[in-house]
């Protein structure tokens, strides 16, 4: 087992071309070929949590947070970011962070908010713009079931909850080689006319390496002709934050204390009470003031998040509850998702639990 197959699992999760383009994701420290001797996961990398992996002989972090964010101009150890480099180059310790990768992702961040405070039939809040693509391409009707076919086997074709998706149309294909040409059908310099089916398939951005590969694979042609293009349309398992209902309707004075016994926080910051039940409710984890306006739009009777400031609470506007229950406790559970989910993709491999609270915010 080496880090990349750790990554590779971790991106099917959450796909690191979903993150947004302010972040920085992936391995940020180490060499992605390096054997692993034991996984340690974290939501934020410290000095102590790097002394933890030592310690456990895991030379592998993978952590929420990036703890390179911004570009570093030396690695002397005056800062905290300087001195975890430093001490994981020292020991041979990668660095793997997917950060908002996961944020993104529709079994990701979210979802854990969800899931503890017992919300239904989630939906994406802020769905991301440009996920989706569609290939169209051109090839001998003899051949154009297993092109499509192979299209299908990697991905291609997936829409919403349906799979092999796909239009195809009949036409007239015509092409006439050079000298230095090999074609399958015909000779060179020879002009010809072959009944070709336009298959035209949609896909997930982040599949298109793998689409390309294929389709290069398995088309007959020496040329083959292809055309990508980004779509418009909503991608409902791909975005910021989430919409859920709960089974019945709180007060706003229970749904507080239920929100604050599920998220393990003692305290909530929140807007004025409005005195009506809560039903419907959307997330988002970490700072989340950006959304706001969406989950009002979206007829949220509260929203979940946190490090809203002063002026946030106003736009609240007697339209919705807002909840800020701090950036650890919206984030707190990702850790325990991110272990649950490696120990099952590579079982009877070392995936630890870090055991340090690393939450910089305390309270008296």
């Amino acid at each position: 087992m080496i880090v990349q197959d750790i990554i590779q699992q971790l991106e099917t999760l959450a796909p690191l071309a979903y993150a947004e383009e302010f972040d920085n994701v992936g391995l940020l420290v180490g060499d992605k070929n390096t054997k692993v001797s034991g996984v340690l996961v974290t939501l934020d990398t410290l000095p102590e949590v790097v002394d933890e992996a030592i310690e456990n002989n895991c030379n592998l972090i993978v952590s929420f947070h990036p703890i390179i964010f911004k570009g570093l101009k030396s690695i002397t150890g005056k800062t905290y970011v300087e001195r975890v480099v430093q001490k994981a180059l020292k020991n041979d310790i990668c660095i793997f962070a997917i950060h908002t990768a996961l944020d993104n992702a529709f079994r990701g961040v979210n979802a854990t908010i969800c899931d503890a405070l017992e919300l239904k039939h989630k939906s994406i809040l802020i769905p991301q713009q440009g996920t989706l693509k569609k290939l169209s391409t051109f090839v001998p009707t003899a051949q154009a079931d297993s092109l499509r076919s192979a299209l299908f086997e990697v991905g291609g074709g997936a829409v919403g909850n349906y799979n092999n998706c796909s239009f195809n149309s009949k036409g007239l294909g015509t092409f006439k080689g050079n000298e230095h040409s090999n074609p399958v059908l015909g000779s060179p310099n020879e002009m010809k006319a072959v009944e070709e089916t336009k298959i035209e398939i949609v896909f997930e951005k982040h599949l298109e390496v793998v689409l390309l590969k294929t389709l290069k694979e398995n088309h007959p042609y020496e040329e083959v002709a292809y055309a990508i293009t980004t779509l418009e349309n909503k991608n409902q398992f791909i975005g910021m934050g989430m919409l859920g209902t709960l089974e019945s309707a709180k007060s706003e004075d229970a749904f507080l204390e239920f929100v604050k016994e599920r998220m393990n926080c003692g305290v909530i910051k929140h807007s004025k009470l409005l005195m009506k039940k809560i039903k419907k409710v959307a997330v988002l984890g970490g700072s989340g003031s950006f959304a706001i306006a969406a989950a009002k739009a979206a007829g949220a009777d509260a929203f979940v998040s946190a490090d809203l400031k002063y002026h946030d609470f106003f736009s609240a506007d007697d339209q919705i509850l807002l909840l800020d229950i701090g950036h650890y406790e919206s984030e707190q559970y990702i850790k325990t998702l991110l272990v649950s989910y490696l120990r099952k993709k590579i079982p009877n491999f070392a995936i630890l639990l870090s055991k340090i609270n690393t939450n910089p915010v305390k309270y008296k």
